[in-house]
């Protein structure tokens, strides 16, 4: 019995690369949550009809991957990673976005051979309905991509990178996500039940900005950014890793 991939259940969840290389074997679709700030930027450009280019660093191979693929890269005008530069983001898009945490964790999810969805709080019902629809009988491992110590929301380079900080957002973003599986008649794991009960016993829109990553970013000025990632299933977006990209 495959203890660790929590075997006997269609919803599993595990955090970050671990998670991915523990569930990538034994779930045929892999949904990858990174609440603030990737999934919720990613959930508004392909909301807005434009796609997502997942970059492990904005570095020179960056650069150079957006540019052969005919992307726009991240800074490169006033997109960032940052979800309120891109709520005005025309339609039809590729846009290169670099991440050492969603992006990174989507480019391993897709190395395990399983599907892969980017998913947030505004889009958790959406990618639920997908995540289902795609694994048919087969079982589905969200992965809450937590921080990392020693890395800031704003790191471009790996030269800090810690070791995992389990973090709320990620956990309740997760926890949408399971809750929505459940009702599809979906069983889950101990550990899946655990994130799903975080999720309907919290207030979302006063606990984001209390927690660490949200006094982060409001310290720096970005509260509007917390606000767009606080709202629970505004978004019928479901973006898939399709050939290296994120799509609708």
């Amino acid at each position: 019995m495959d203890i660790w991939g929590q075997a006997g259940n269609d919803v599993r969840l595990e955090w970050g690369s671990d998670g991915v290389a523990t569930l990538g074997s034994v779930c045929a679709v892999l949904v990858v949550v990174d609440v603030l700030s990737f999934g919720t930027t990613v959930d508004l450009v392909v909301g807005n009809g434009s796609q997502v280019l997942p970059l492990r660093w904005r570095d020179e191979q960056a650069a150079e991957a957006a540019s052969a693929a005919g992307a726009v890269l991240a800074g490169a005008r006033d997109w960032t990673l940052r979800p309120s530069s891109v709520v005005t983001m025309p339609p039809s898009m590729l846009f290169g976005l670099p991440s050492p945490n969603g992006a990174t964790l989507c480019s391993a999810a897709a190395e395990t051979g399983a599907h892969v969805f980017a998913g947030c709080l505004r889009n958790a019902s959406a990618v639920a309905e997908a995540a289902h629809d795609v694994a048919g009988s087969a079982a589905i491992g969200v992965i809450p991509g937590g921080e990392r110590w020693g890395v800031n929301m704003f790191s471009t380079t790996t030269d800090a990178l810690g070791p995992l900080r389990p973090c709320v957002e990620d956990q309740l973003g997760a926890g949408a996500i399971v809750a929505a599986l459940r009702t599809l008649g979906r069983s889950v794991s101990a550990e899946a039940q655990l994130a799903a009960s975080a999720y309907a016993a919290t207030d979302i829109r006063t606990t984001l900005p209390d927690c660490s990553s949200g006094r982060e970013l409001i310290a720096a000025g970005h509260a509007g950014d917390v606000e767009l990632a606080s709202h629970v299933d505004i978004s019928t977006a479901a973006p898939r890793l399709i050939e290296g990209v994120l799509r609708g």
